[in-house]
């Protein structure tokens, strides 16, 4: 009988998109489901390695992708949420994890797939409750991870008569390194180890690989997963080429021990499908698991020689945001309430410091459009909402120790002024998404609206620095002149709001380039509050 070859392109393509957006779904219902808690979970149980390993587990499980926590510890590293040894722990934790998937596949519960995604649809579509469209989403992409499985498992059965098919698999039993580059390889097209080790387990189901061939591409598969953490770190900060490093080295290492014991490693698995008589999918399963799970084991030891040989391999000095509080010690409250407050004050200036510099930085954005300058600038904005969280926190609990008149009245100032550096915070992450607008919609801003915008956009700056700067010194006279150059970007937004409705009723700016440039003034404006604010508190101090 001869087989129509394009069916079974079509097919293996077709199941293996399914597939890939099955897992995606089903990833994103778990995600919504947990809440946007997955940060939260990683920076709040990463104190040591171990429970790093365990975060990393938990998460990848959740999102059933690696590289997707990978690339989350990426982002949490390069903004210094956690530290390279840390994110070591949670990148083996990872590996662990996205076996979960493999072994879902080995339960085999492809003859239910249509059931299973007709319950998901009827759930996503029938019900208004957000919590039983997030349980319909997994579902149903519960049911297109079989469905895709199915089809492509159908697909791949013509193998066995392409006599081409054959001679490479009879190949990568005796050169297993060949099935190493195979899997890597396919693995970095993909972009997903779990879609990778879900056809080897239709292939194997099949019995159209061998297990000596299987585990090698096995092995492959988990070194080409890392290409996504790879990517995301192109262009990022150091200590983000730094974790992505981790886990390219993490899997190849692993590779070398296990492709050294491929032997007895061969034997085990086949031993231990005697013993538990398991099926063909659940076996690859198995030995994926072993893997990763033995890899962690045997490197977890050397956590501190990783972090040493990938910051030898990734050399060169990181620019870090410290997310974290340097100077809230929670002991301070009780034993002397002045000095607690001295260093919520601390704190509060080190707010104020990361303020300025995310002004400058979107203003550089604004100035060259370099996308660098606006990733910096959301990480600044992150630290913000970060610390604003933790000073309040810390300023509450304050406020039940004992406190004099004067210490009340600086409590209080500090905590207005907590809320009014959070909100320059979102004005000025308002006019980095203005600028991605600008860029993406091609909007162009004439020169004179380019040069109203530097010369407000420096003054504005300069008034959020001076207003810190009072801050910190309890100075009268640079509080006056923050309060003097307020009053000037005030008269600055309504002369430079006329000037572009002469443009615009001239025809010299387009209208979209007059929302662009109208609401970074807005913005611009509203910062300059924000910092006057600042400014008549000081003022206040010493009323």
């Amino acid at each position: 009988m001869e087989v129509n070859w394009q069916e079974v392109l079509f097919q293996f393509i077709g199941g293996l998109g399914i597939f890939l957006f099955g897992i995606k779904h089903m990833g994103d219902g778990l995600q919504k489901s947990a809440g946007d808690r997955l940060r939260e979970i990683l920076d709040r149980f990463t104190t040591n390695p171990f429970l790093g390993v365990l975060a990393g587990i938990f998460v990848t499980g959740l999102i059933q992708s690696s590289s997707g926590t990978t690339v989350i510890v990426i982002g949490l590293v390069s903004a210094g949420f956690m530290t390279l040894r840390q994110a070591i722990g949670v990148i083996m934790g990872a590996n662990i994890g996205t076996t979960v998937t493999a072994f879902i596949i080995g339960i085999n519960l492809g003859d239910y797939a249509l059931p299973i995604l007709a319950v998901g649809s009827f759930l996503l579509f029938f019900f208004k409750n957000v919590k039983v469209q997030n349980i319909g989403q997994v579902v149903f992409g519960f049911g297109a991870l079989f469905f895709g499985l199915g089809l492509m498992s159908d697909g791949m059965k013509p193998l066995r008569e392409l006599q081409t098919f054959i001679d490479l698999t009879q190949s990568m039993s005796d050169v297993p390194i060949l099935g190493v580059i195979i899997g890597t390889v396919f693995t970095m097209i993909v972009q997903s180890s779990s879609a990778t080790i879900g056809i080897l387990q239709g292939l194997y189901s099949e019995d159209l690989i061998s297990l000596n061939a299987a585990i090698p591409v096995l092995f492959g598969d988990n070194i080409g997963t890392t290409i996504t953490a790879v990517l995301a770190s192109i262009g990022a900060s150091v200590a983000a080429k730094r974790a992505a490093a981790v886990h390219v080295l993490f899997n190849v290492i692993g590779t070398v021990i296990f492709m050294i014991f491929l032997t007895p490693f061969t034997w085990f698995v086949a031993w231990i499908d005697e013993v538990l008589n398991l099926q063909p999918a659940m076996q690859i399963a198995f030995a994926h698991g072993t893997f990763n799970v033995t890899n962690t084991i045997i490197q977890f030891p050397f956590i501190a020689l990783l972090a040493i040989l990938v910051t030898k391999l990734v050399p060169g000095k990181d620019v870090v945001i410290e997310f974290k509080p340097k100077h809230l010690d929670p002991n301070f409250i009780e034993q002397s309430p002045s000095i607690a407050l001295g260093q919520a004050k601390e704190e509060v200036l080190r707010m104020g410091t990361f303020a300025v510099q995310g002004l400058e930085e979107t203003f550089d954005y604004l100035k060259t459009k370099n996308s660098k300058n606006a990733e910096m600038g959301y990480q600044i904005e992150d630290a913000i909402n970060n610390l604003d969280r933790k000073i309040t926190d810390y300023l509450v609990l304050l406020s039940r120790a004992p406190l004099s008149p004067a210490e009340s009245e600086r409590h209080s100032i500090l905590m207005d002024t907590v809320r009014d550096i959070e909100r320059i915070g979102d004005h000025f992450e308002n006019i980095i998404e203005l600028v991605d607008y600008q860029q993406t919609n091609k909007v162009k801003i004439t020169e004179e609206a380019m040069t109203d915008l530097k010369e407000m956009f420096s003054l504005t700056i300069e008034a959020v620095a001076k207003s810190i700067e009072a801050l910190d010194q309890n100075d009268q006279a640079i509080a006056r002149d923050v309060a003097e150059k307020e009053d000037l970007i005030d008269k600055m937004e309504r002369k430079f709001r006329k000037k572009h409705i002469i443009r615009l009723t001239e025809g010299q700016c387009s209208a979209q380039s007059g929302i662009v440039f109208v609401d970074i003034i807005s913005n611009l404006e509203r910062i300059g509050d924000h910092a006057v604010n600042i400014a008549e508190a000081v003022l206040g101090l010493r009323k």
